[in-house]
């Protein structure tokens, strides 16, 4: 009997982290995956960005290159993912309302080759792959899908003059998925208005 009281008092200090581990994991681990910063913090856009005006439109862009930025953002290494995130800035100089969904986008690197365009829910797979993440509670991810997705551009509601300008994030793949690592020559051609644009990132 004394040996079965002792091994229940042994047992006891177990059972108690157990049970605090169990409250942890319900109360911590329905967070995000990673602390994602929100998008209305976002400062503007660099002087430096590549721009062009097409009448009615000016566009802006510039792509996150350093993974410092990435982590500074999204917590994660999106460039070790094969990720290059493009941020974009649209504006209504006037006129009628714009149909953003009408616009292609499409980047090629100095070598002429193409980078495909991901949703964010693609890129979060390649974040999550590229992390070896793949046991996380399923409400820490949409809680993630959310945060992460806010940074993606709206295209598909029309741009008017009254909202003037619109901002967000284009997610691309390396070529041959691999992680990406100071492209040169980086082109960003927009499709779907009434001339075709590029511009040249870096």
């Amino acid at each position: 009997m004394q040996q079965d009281n002792a091994s229940t008092r042994g047992r006891a200090p177990q059972v108690k982290w157990l049970i605090i581990l169990a409250v942890l994991c319900t109360t911590g681990c329905t967070g995000s995956l990673y602390k994602v910063k929100p998008a209305s913090e976002l400062p503007p856009l660099p002087a430096t960005a590549s721009k062009v005006d097409v009448g009615s439109l000016t566009l802006r862009a510039v792509p996150l290159v350093n993974d410092e930025e990435g982590q500074a953002l999204f917590e994660a290494n999106v460039q070790l993912a094969g990720l290059l995130p493009v941020r974009i800035e649209i504006v209504h100089n006037g006129g009628d309302p714009i149909e953003l969904k009408k616009l292609r986008f499409e980047l090629r690197d100095s070598a002429g080759t193409s980078w495909k365009l991901l949703t964010a829910k693609q890129a979060i797979g390649r974040i999550l792959k590229a992390n070896d993440v793949y046991a996380y509670n399923p409400k820490s991810r949409q809680t993630f899908e959310k945060e992460f997705g806010s940074y993606g551009l709206d295209a598909k509601s029309p741009l008017s003059h009254g909202e003037r300008r619109r901002t967000g994030f284009l997610f691309f793949q390396s070529p041959k998925k691999e992680p990406v690592a100071s492209p040169h020559g980086l082109i960003l051609n927009v499709a779907g208005l009434a001339q075709p644009v590029n511009l040249s990132l870096n």
